[in-house]
């Protein structure tokens, strides 16, 4: 997507290191326009009862497909109504800047970027404060719903504080449209600013991929040590348990082997916590097959020691990240 500008000017210093790091067209003069979208997350507060649903539906003698409940958790609490038209406040502004390009991306031409930007700063820490206002008041909301929800109240409904914060984000995209015959520059204050939001959207789109490969590692890993357990099948006529060896698909060795493989040339964050955990995985499985799990104990429990200590480290790594 983007061309860069190399020049060598010997030591790098911190001016030379933004000239190799800064993409080409945005320095120099820009297309038109730009593409830009906003994501904003709000939690919903809301949570169907099946429960509930199930007393309406019977107590008007309806097919219990016939209805759902839904609840209102926050019982449309000031505070969280204020995040909510917040959100719709960021769209409808979106919709007045910018002009429809797709379902998703809006088009910003480029001498309106001033404005948007520092339109969009202002949104950012209106949304923000806003956020922790509701945060802030958010355990001691949830206690007086006890009392608004009557029989209703389920504390198990409502996520931790931590979790709701997680739950609610505002971030803003920009992506590259195609150049047309005229250009306009844009002043270096600006692109300053808009290689500050590529910089932070390619940081979280890398660290949601390293994330998302963690979690699949950490789950073939988790499957193929269940597997390599027994389940308890009953008593014998000695009263020792009798048990039975779990089945073992070649398919979820294959996958193992498979991520061992990819992950060793595609580790985005050179991070040597999972180079570490790939390369204990394969040596574990190495000359092991499926057909040894089945018919060893002793081969069921070398790997499943192995990957056991595996998941501990490498799981516990996780968690701290």
């Amino acid at each position: 997507m983007y061309e860069y500008e190399y020049t060598n000017t010997g030591s790098p210093t911190p001016e030379t290191q933004t000239e190799l790091t800064k993409p080409k067209h945005l320095i120099s003069l820009a297309s038109s326009g730009l593409l830009v979208s906003v994501e904003v997350s709000v939690w919903s507060a809301t949570k169907q009862d099946k429960g509930i649903s199930d007393e309406v539906t019977t107590a008007k003698r309806a097919d219990k497909s016939a209805g759902r409940y839904t609840k209102n958790l926050l019982a449309d609490h000031p505070k969280h109504k204020a995040l909510m038209n917040y959100r719709q406040t960021i769209y409808n502004w979106m919709k007045r800047r910018t002009y429809s390009w797709n379902s998703a991306q809006y088009y910003l031409p480029t001498p309106d970027v001033p404005v948007f930007m520092q339109e969009y700063r202002d949104h950012e820490t209106g949304y923000n404060k806003t956020l922790d206002e509701f945060i802030n008041g958010y355990d001691s909301i949830v206690s007086d719903m006890a009392f608004k929800q009557g029989d209703m109240f389920n504390r198990n409904d409502y996520p931790s504080a931590e979790q709701v914060r997680n739950k609610c984000s505002l971030n803003l995209y920009v992506n590259d449209v195609p150049m047309n015959d005229f250009r306009v520059s844009i002043a270096q204050e600006i692109s300053d600013d808009l290689f500050n939001t590529y910089s932070q959207q390619t940081e979280r789109i890398i660290d949601s991929i390293a994330s998302q490969q963690a979690e699949r590692f950490i789950e073939v890993m988790t499957s193929i040590s269940h597997c390599c357990g027994h389940d308890t099948v009953g008593v014998d006529d000695n009263g020792e348990e009798k048990l039975k060896r779990r089945k073992i698909y070649d398919t979820t060795l294959a996958k193992a082997r498979e991520m061992c493989e990819s992950f060793k040339n595609f580790n985005l964050t050179n991070s040597p916590e999972l180079e570490l955990a790939r390369a204990k995985l394969e040596k574990t499985l190495r000359d092991v097959n499926a057909q040894d799990l089945r018919e060893s104990d002793a081969v069921r429990h070398e790997v499943k020691t192995g990957i056991d200590d595996i998941l501990d480290k490498f799981g516990a790594f996780k968690c701290i990240g």
